[in-house]
């Protein structure tokens, strides 16, 4: 897998130099997944996001039943798991494979790791995810307006 590839395509890594590219690339782990298999469960505390390299997962919350129900189907170059790295708390949301899935897998250690050499890199990271958390926000609120 060219993870320096998979990276540059994912939005969670816009606008950092090939150079920030290839540290960050280093530090993930790959992780594959199985059809139906949990990544991780609503109230779970978490630490780490996950970027899809290939195939679809799952994301559901409980609604007031306490059922599970779908808020995003997400897959290649999408990220997941960004809001407990942010605010170091529990999961918002359960996410499962849909498919067979490739992940490419971030601790908070090795973004702390990579926030010591490349703070500009980190920070256009932070930006993304807010991006992106503001993003899905509004999606969220336009739903919620229907």
């Amino acid at each position: 897998m060219d993870r320096v590839a998979v990276l540059s395509g994912s939005s969670l890594f816009d606008m950092l130099s090939n150079d920030e590219l290839a540290a960050i690339a280093s530090l993930a782990s790959e992780v594959p997944v199985t059809a139906g298999q949990v990544l991780f469960e609503e109230g779970e505390l978490g630490d780490s996001i996950y970027v899809v390299v290939q195939g679809e997962v799952e994301v559901t919350r409980r609604d007031s039943t306490g059922s599970p129900a779908c808020i995003a189907t997400l897959g290649p170059q999408q990220f997941f798991g960004e809001m407990s790295l942010i605010d170091k708390e529990y999961r918002s949301a359960t996410v499962r494979a849909r498919t067979a899935c490739e992940l490419l897998h971030f601790t908070s250690d090795n973004l702390t790791s990579f926030r010591k050499h490349h703070r500009d890199g980190f920070t256009l990271i932070v930006i993304n995810i807010a991006r992106m958390l503001s993003a899905r926000l509004r999606e969220a609120n336009v739903r919620g307006a229907r």
